[in-house]
């Protein structure tokens, strides 16, 4: 199945790109894709543990099984002030 993954802010200056499509076998989750992604942009997974992952208007976890032709957001901490 094909996946769009989008980085946002400071990850997308990280990995040099702000999105890209991949494939990935049904029944993939999060956990699969962030993985695949660690392989190719090893710098971003120093910053794991805070990232937050979104699939169209929900924050999702990374038990969270993709679906086909899915956008999924990786954005960083958010805060406010």
């Amino acid at each position: 199945m094909k996946i769009r993954v989008q980085f946002y802010a400071q990850l997308c200056d990280l990995t040099g790109i702000r999105e890209f499509d991949v494939s990935l076998p049904e029944g993939a989750t999060i956990r699969d894709l962030l993985e695949l992604i660690y392989s190719q942009r090893p710098a971003l997974r120093a910053h794991d543990k805070s990232i937050l992952i979104g699939s169209g208007v929900e924050f999702v976890d990374r038990a969270y099984k993709l679906k086909s032709g899915e956008e999924i957001s990786i954005m960083p901490p958010v805060q406010g002030g």
